[in-house]
């Protein structure tokens, strides 16, 4: 019976993620959050949920080879949740099957059975007709995101993003050194493994609930740290982060600072800004001042002006997010092709409103964890434009299919004296 609550849980949440407009995380935490669950069958109930979010074309186009007429929405979810133990996780078929008949009503439960079993009897068949399919079906994805990728990175790298999406995201965290240093880290916890390229951070098998409570390390991606490391942050500085929670970025720069100088750290959502508080004292950073702002309305409060010039920004902008799809496994499904330039004006507002607050000769920080030429080349070339005092110095990206990290967009500019 176990199993099947995590089958349950994975089934209402596909509901409420169809019916609802919330994030996917947050609908998967919250049903968790009420339920008393083995870890494994937690486990379990988040395999299902991100398992069919992350291949709903797939499995959309296997139920439409099983049955011609319409399916109803409700039915549908648990169509996708027994096609993909099938044909995905490889449950076994008689536990897959049973367990899933088990979610519907018994007036249904013929037409579930009746499908999954002719799943089973066609796999081979179905398997190789998904094969044959475009890559959009193949990796569910929308078509238009696919069309643009293999316009600005090629086929091949399109395949490669595509499944690189599709992949669990591994767990990585930065270690703490305003809290402990990386020797003692490293000895403290032996199931942490050293990333090569990024000394800085290490990566788990599992979630390390001890060292993140302690402070003694914070989860976030080795591309994360490219916007900081271009910052160039240096204690005794004051610096602006102007879009600042949840705090992985704000906490790096307040260790590079030596927890010496000042930082302003900005957002405009209240509860964001509370995890951002929450974050910086579990990590000892002492150096925050936190001011709840929206750089796209009114006029900059009184208490940053005040404090304004500052020797750095960092704008870690609001973006579609389409590096880091395989963290934010819904975001695909919530992009529209108009996305793009809508980011793009409110990206190119923001760095507007925040030039008059760098000294001369300060650094401006623009990044993003997006892959995408409207939010990232375009928004530099053009705030070189209405910008004039702004100089480009350095750009630098990170690309999934290339670097095996988080998709990155950095760009530091250098305001003229």
């Amino acid at each position: 019976m176990a199993r099947l609550s995590a089958r349950r849980i994975a089934l209402a949440a596909l509901r409420a993620w169809r019916k609802e407009n919330r994030f996917a995380d947050s609908i998967i935490s919250g049903s968790l959050a009420k339920a008393e669950m083995a870890e494994s069958d937690r486990a379990f109930a988040f395999e299902l949920f991100y398992g069919v979010l992350r291949n709903l074309t797939l499995l959309d186009f296997w139920a439409g080879c099983l049955r011609a007429s319409t399916v109803a929405a409700d039915l549908r979810d648990v169509l996708r949740l027994g096609l993909y133990q099938l044909f995905l996780l490889n449950t076994a078929p008689h536990a897959a099957v049973h367990e899933t008949v088990e979610l519907v009503p018994r007036r249904q439960r013929p037409i579930v059975n009746g499908m999954l079993r002719a799943a089973i009897r066609r796999q081979s068949e179905l398997l190789a007709r998904a094969d044959a399919e475009p890559l959009f079906v193949r990796t569910s994805h929308p078509q238009f995101l696919v069309d643009r990728w293999q316009q600005h990175f090629g086929a091949q790298p399109t395949e490669n993003l595509c499944e690189w999406n599709n992949r669990a995201a591994p767990i990585y965290g930065r270690i703490n050194q305003l809290s402990i240093d990386r020797e003692e880290f490293l000895r403290l916890y032996p199931g942490s493994r050293p990333v090569t390229r990024s000394p800085e951070f290490v990566e788990f098998d599992a979630l390390p609930v001890s060292a993140v409570r302690q402070g003694h390390c914070y989860i976030q991606d080795p591309s994360t740290a490219i916007a900081c490391q271009l910052l160039t942050p240096r204690k005794g500085e004051k610096i602006l982060d102007a879009c600042a929670a949840p705090g992985g970025k704000t906490g790096y720069i307040a260790q590079l600072m030596e927890n010496r100088g000042t930082i302003v750290a900005c957002d405009r959502d209240p509860e964001r800004l509370q995890i951002l508080k929450e974050n910086m004292t579990r990590l000892s950073v002492e150096i925050v001042r936190i001011f709840n702002h929206d750089w796209t309305r009114g006029d900059v409060p009184s208490e940053i002006a005040s404090m304004a010039p500052f020797h750095r920004i960092l704008l870690d902008a609001p973006c579609s997010n389409t590096g880091v799809m395989r963290r934010r496994v819904d975001v695909r499904w919530r992009l529209q092709s108009s996305d793009f330039l809508r980011m793009q004006q409110r990206q190119l507002e923001i760095i507007r409103a925040l030039v008059p607050l760098l000294k001369p000769n300060g650094t401006l920080v623009y990044s993003t964890c997006s892959l995408e030429p409207e939010e990232n080349e375009h928004v530099a070339r053009q705030a070189l434009t209405s910008a004039s005092i702004l100089g480009l110095e350095k750009q630098r990206s990170s690309l999934p299919f290339r670097d095996n990290l988080d998709g990155a967009f950095v760009t530091r500019f250098i305001r003229s004296p």
